[in-house]
């Protein structure tokens, strides 16, 4: 168990492909603090974990609850969290062994605890979400796509530590080359990377789509253009959903979890993603382990990620 007093509060650092985020949290779950910027990947690995930094500095400076007692990061997969180093994720160009623990270590002085994004933020749905489950899958439909699973109360991390990497399950064996070089993964089909590249492909087939005119087409833009009626929009958001609604059974099936939770940020498209993906998940997995579950949203938004990020930390030191 950890020496410190269980109401001190940690910094939690999240990276994203498309976001960095930092933020001061309490054991409660409770944000002190949240800031947020742009990750401008083609930047480079030393110029994105320096804004990092400063965003983490720009927390701490806001948070009025007394000394934090360590920090917590999630970035995206692959990675080594017992020694903190990012190992070349699709989402993150150039990021080879990059030693990001030591890095915010040495700029904080404090223990440092480095996970998978996704992982980390299952973590933070079952201990803060609210949720009242043993058994919980959560998937981030982000810029990328991963997942985590928290079995009995406790997260799934697997012999290797990469347990729960849910984003490259195969979901068509013949499919499209995801960024992790395989064919067919679901990362593929359903990240928000992933929507706008296959709009984008579509609409050069079918310029009088909505979404021709715009100079650069975002999963935004497919899900308020499918809204609006926009048949090309509304092909690839439908075929989005179904293969969403198909991995989620898969997990069904697999995990019998209580609760399956989608966060990111494609979900603030809300139930034009939940609705389709709930129904289409529930009527393929096998009946039990349908009727134990149900599909819902995160209700943490953005902040999700420095959540998740929170709940690595507090475990780590014991504190949970």
């Amino acid at each position: 168990m950890s020496s410190h007093p269980p109401w001190q509060p940690v910094l939690a650092l999240d990276v994203g492909g498309t976001k960095l985020a930092a933020g001061v949290v309490g054991p409660d779950g409770g944000l002190r603090s949240l800031h947020q910027v742009g990750t401008v990947v083609g930047e480079g690995p030393a110029a994105v974990v320096k804004r990092l930094l400063e965003l983490g500095e720009q927390a701490l400076a806001e948070s009025s609850d007394g000394p934090v007692v360590a920090v917590g990061v999630g970035c995206g997969g692959p990675l080594d969290p017992r020694n903190g180093v990012i190992l070349g994720p699709p989402g993150l160009p150039g990021w080879d062994e990059v030693p990001l623990g030591r890095m915010v270590a040495d700029r904080f002085g404090l223990p440092t605890y480095v996970e998978n994004d996704a992982t980390a933020a299952a973590l933070g749905e079952f201990q803060w979400g609210g949720w009242g489950v043993r058994d919980l899958v959560y998937l981030t439909v982000s810029t990328g796509f991963g997942g985590g699973v928290v079995a009995n109360g406790k997260l799934f991390r697997g012999a290797a530590d990469q347990g729960g990497e849910l984003g490259h399950v195969v979901v068509d064996w013949q499919g499209r080359v995801c960024g992790c070089g395989a064919r067919g993964c679901a990362e593929a089909y359903v990240s928000g990377t992933s929507i706008a590249r296959r709009a984008t492909e579509a609409v050069a087939d079918r310029p009088g789509s909505s979404l021709a005119p715009l100079p650069v087409i975002t999963a935004k833009d497919v899900a308020e253009h499918a809204r609006a009626g926009d048949d090309v929009a509304g092909a690839v958001w439908d075929e989005t959903t179904a293969m969403l609604g198909r991995m989620v059974a898969v997990l069904i099936n697999i995990c019998e979890p209580e609760l399956v939770v989608l966060g990111g940020g494609v979900t603030r498209s809300g139930n034009q993603l939940l609705d389709p993906v709930r129904e289409a998940a529930l009527r393929q997995a096998m009946p039990p382990a349908a009727n134990a579950c149900d599909v819902v949203l995160s209700r943490h938004g953005d902040a999700v990620g420095v959540l998740g990020a929170a709940a690595i930390a507090y475990e780590r030191l014991g504190a949970v």
